[in-house]
């Protein structure tokens, strides 16, 4: 399970890096406001 984790924790500061965001809160303002997700919608 730990390398999982790693893998996991290697995406995001992957995709941090790519989009310019501080944290997880601003991917999901970028996600709302590139019209990727939209309020309601389920995983």
């Amino acid at each position: 399970m730990a390398g999982e984790w790693s893998s996991v924790k290697t995406h995001m500061t992957r995709m941090f890096a790519k989009l310019d965001a501080r944290d997880r809160s601003r991917l999901v303002v970028m996600a709302y406001e590139s019209g990727l997700i939209t309020p309601g919608m389920s995983a």
